[in-house]
Order: structure tokens, then sequence, then C-alpha cells
């Protein structure tokens, strides 16, 4: 198994398919997916670009491109829009697209302290103590 790669939001913005030749990533739910292999959807120029780069789980939640929605804070969402996430992010993304880290938000307490309840979700025989 590949070991698990924390991203930063600055480092996630590196993989927004501006740059021919760089895979292009997004996170979903604190995962960040490798979405290359949909150029045609997440590269430079294409419909779903405003995703990418960075950790879009509020759009995803509400189908929704809106540069206010383009962020990993779900609160006040819907029971329908947080289903549609869940629905989104197993059939879609995980289904669809090779995992290549976690955000440091998903990994990390506000603190800086490790999470102790993180799980992957390629990995579930994962133990946080192995990483720190």
């Amino acid at each position: 198994q590949p070991p698990v790669r924390l991203f930063t939001e600055p480092e996630l913005a590196r993989y927004g398919g501006q740059q021919e030749g760089q895979p292009i990533y997004l996170a979903v739910k604190g995962v960040v997916f490798d979405v290359t292999s949909g150029k045609e959807f997440y590269g430079k120029g294409a419909p779903y670009n405003a995703l990418a780069g960075k950790d879009s789980t509020r759009g995803v939640a509400k189908m929704s491109l809106d540069p206010a929605d383009l962020t990993h804070d779900i609160t006040g969402l819907s029971e329908e829009e947080l289903k549609s996430l869940d629905d989104t992010f197993n059939n879609v993304y995980k289904a669809k697209y090779p995992i290549v880290g976690y955000t440091s938000r998903r990994i990390l307490n506000e603190d800086g302290s490790p999470n102790l309840d993180f799980k992957p979700e390629d990995q579930p025989h994962f133990s946080i103590t192995d990483e720190f």
C-alpha cells in the first residue's frame, strides 16, 4: 500500500488542473482523489475544474460550483444534501478514482495533534500510531 499522504490547502491547490502534465487532485470529505483520468471534467477549462485543487465537499453535496460552496464546511446542509454527498463520495469518487492522501484537516485536530479517530478509506487496518 502507498503511504498516507497529508495535503495542506496550499499543497492541494498546486493540483488544480492548471498545469499540463501535472496530476489533478480534488478532495471530498477530506479524502484526496487523483481525478487526472477525468481530465475532460476536471482539467483546465473543463466544466468541473472549480472543484479541483481543494476540498470541495460542500460543493459536491449541493451540486454547486459557486465559489462560496467550494469548501470542506458542511455546516447547515440538509439531510438530502448529506445523503447526496455520501452517494457521490462512494459511487463516483471512491468507485472511479484512486485515493492519494488526506487533507491535514482530516488527519489533524485544530491544535495540530493527531486525530485518533482517523481511519483511511482505502486502508482498513491502518493505525494512526504507525504514522506519528
